[in-house]
């Protein structure tokens, strides 16, 4: 049978160990004690209209749901080691606020967190903002659709994850990744995706300096590129991007076709380059015009 706690104020150490079965609801956890922990280990909990001040509360918890719940700057990693959970309609403000997690599902919530996601497995994010450096480093299984991100070096050495429908305002995102695919996506920032494996953009909208390089089974379908100069160095790329591309240094090998391009620079490689560049319109630079 489950147990309820309403209204009520926790600040000691350990103030729920062990809590199982248990609904909180309109609940305190902040205090003069600060103590730290505040439900670690516990199984089956549910945390309604709640609010969090104190360091490392969800510890090792499985099975949790979170609905409007804020936890601020002071509630630093919240959220490590625990798994099944569902937070919506929230807040997250400290620092490593998720880490060495599964299958944790987060709707609607404003996330403000440094060092956010990592080493986590089987993440769903939907219709929430997050602000962070290094997002989700190391994760992996990760579906994301309608997020709103801000902050640099995001989603490096992420391996199998989709996002879609969502705004990346990031630099150095996706370094290192695999089986990653973007699609209906804004990414803007530099040095996109550098060393990336099987990554694959459809319909996404790229903007800035020196993306794509590096590359291994790169994919592009229907992007268009802005601000993007010497993109796809020593990358591996098959792309067709609406457009102009400003210009394209080196790529190793396929092929990319746009509507134009700037300039194709062909210098100072350090190893067979041979990938094609074909326009669509108007030829430049010597290329050679699409049929």
């Amino acid at each position: 049978m489950r147990q309820e706690i309403r209204d009520r104020v926790f600040d000691e150490e350990r103030a729920l160990y062990n809590a199982k079965d248990v609904d909180i609801i309109h609940t305190t956890f902040a205090g003069p004690q600060d103590g730290e922990s505040a439900l670690k280990e516990a199984r089956d909990i549910s945390l309604t209209d709640c609010s969090f001040s104190l360091r490392y509360p969800l510890w090792h918890t499985k099975g949790f749901s979170m609905d409007h719940v804020e936890m601020d700057e002071l509630t630093r990693a919240a959220i490590w080691y625990s798994s099944n959970g569902r937070i919506a309609d929230s807040r997250l403000d400290g620092i490593k606020a998720l880490r060495e997690c599964s299958d944790i599902t987060i709707e609607k919530t404003e996330i403000h967190s440094p060092e956010f996601g990592w080493n986590c497995r089987h993440i769903r994010i939907e219709d929430s903002s997050l602000t962070s450096e290094y997002a989700f480093l190391h994760g992996s299984a990760l579906t994301i659709k309608g997020l709103e991100f801000s902050g640099k070096y995001s989603f490096q050495y992420v391996s199998n994850m989709t996002i879609e429908d969502s705004v990346l305002d990031t630099k150095d995102a996706f370094w290192h990744s695999k089986n990653v695919t973007v699609k209906n996506s804004v990414i803007k920032g530099e040095y996109l995706a550098w060393y990336s494996e099987n990554l694959t953009l459809i319909n996404c909208r790229i903007i800035g300096t020196q993306p794509l390089c590096y590359c291994k089974g790169l994919r592009m379908y229907g992007c268009t590129m802005e601000e993007t100069d010497l993109a796809f160095e020593y990358s591996d790329v098959q792309a067709d991007i609406i457009g102009n591309v400003l210009s394209v240094k080196n790529p190793k090998s396929g092929k990319i076709v746009c509507d134009s391009v700037g300039e194709v620079i062909r210098e100072d490689a350090v190893m067979e380059c041979a990938g094609e560049v074909v326009t669509r319109g108007q030829c430049k630079c010597g290329l050679t015009q699409a049929a």
